[in-house]
């Protein structure tokens, strides 16, 4: 009854068969894995140690900033160059701005340094002074902002002294000297900043690193994860329907169960020869007492 799994349509079939749901089980196994690791790293970002409970490192040796690094504490050394204002930044439920520090360090480029936050908009408000002078800076590292940053204003047309997104891209053409690709967020903007810090300034929470939240794109994966396995059940579905009406169809043209043509088309014979002679013979019969006729 199965004889017809053998013939050169059902091994392309099943070959398809074979080769599709192991496919369909890996890719749904991969998108399982990526969910997995987006919940672990959202795990251990919610598990680090409260700010301030963790011992400052030098800059250097956190660099570059990835998942582990972003929001340890960095120390680093210099006097502070040009100011900016960032814009458009939220605290609290409140719209206010960044103030913004350059850092020169003594390996001469420049550390972008939020000494932190102030309401209103940039101009209206007064800004504290830098402190002057060598200071020792100590705060959260950050990677750089991107244009998918929540705040960030990546448009540009901002007055001088505005800066939309805190990234060394956008720093590089702002000052004339190198700036590191990350920034630090002072925590404490009372202490350790040297004459002239305003307290005026609240400090800025280190956000979390991309990519350790469980958000659309986690729940994503997760989604896809069913689709692949959906998928492998359909095939495996449509395998056996497909089997099963094959072998219905054998075993009722063995029972004599479906006409003679279906018979021929479904046995994969050609009955367009049997037909034209059956049709040949049955003219030569009706033309017989055509000819008797006439010649009587």
């Amino acid at each position: 009854m199965y004889r017809f799994l053998l013939t050169p349509r059902w091994w392309g079939i099943n070959l398809f068969v074979v080769l599709a749901i192991p496919f369909c089980v890996f890719m749904g196994t991969w998108q399982l894995g990526r969910f997995e690791d987006r919940v672990q790293t959202h795990d251990a970002a919610t598990e680090q140690p409260a700010p301030g409970t963790r011992a400052a490192e030098p800059l250097d040796d956190l660099l570059p900033v990835d998942k582990v690094t972003s929001g340890r504490p960095a120390t680093a050394t210099g006097r502070y160059a040009d100011q900016f204002l960032v814009p458009g930044r939220e605290l609290d439920d409140r719209s206010g701005f960044y103030v913004l520090n350059m850092l020169r360090t003594d390996t001469g480029k420049a550390l972008p340094v939020v000494r932190g936050w102030l309401p209103g908009k940039p101009g209206t408000t007064p800004v504290p002074a830098a402190p002057t002078g060598r200071v020792t800076v100590t705060g959260d590292l950050q990677a750089s902002e991107n244009a998918g940053t929540a705040g960030a204003d990546g448009r540009g047309g901002l007055p001088d002294g505005q800066l939309g997104i805190i990234s060394a891209a956008s720093l590089i053409n702002l000052v004339p000297y190198d700036v590191y690709d990350a920034w630090v967020t002072v925590q404490d903007t009372g202490s350790g900043t040297g004459d002239g810090a305003g307290g005026a300034l609240r400090p800025v929470p280190a956000a979390a690193a991309q990519g350790t939240g469980l958000d659309l794109k986690a729940f994503q994966n997760l989604g896809y994860t069913g689709e692949w396995f959906v998928f492998a059940g359909f095939v495996l579905f449509m395998w056996f329907r497909l089997v099963r009406r094959e072998a219905e169809a054998a075993r009722d043209l063995r029972l004599g169960l479906v006409p003679e043509t279906e018979a021929g088309t479904a046995d994969g014979t050609d009955t367009s020869t049997a037909t034209a002679a059956d049709g040949g013979g049955k003219q030569d019969e009706d033309a017989s007492p055509s000819v008797g006729s006439g010649a009587v």
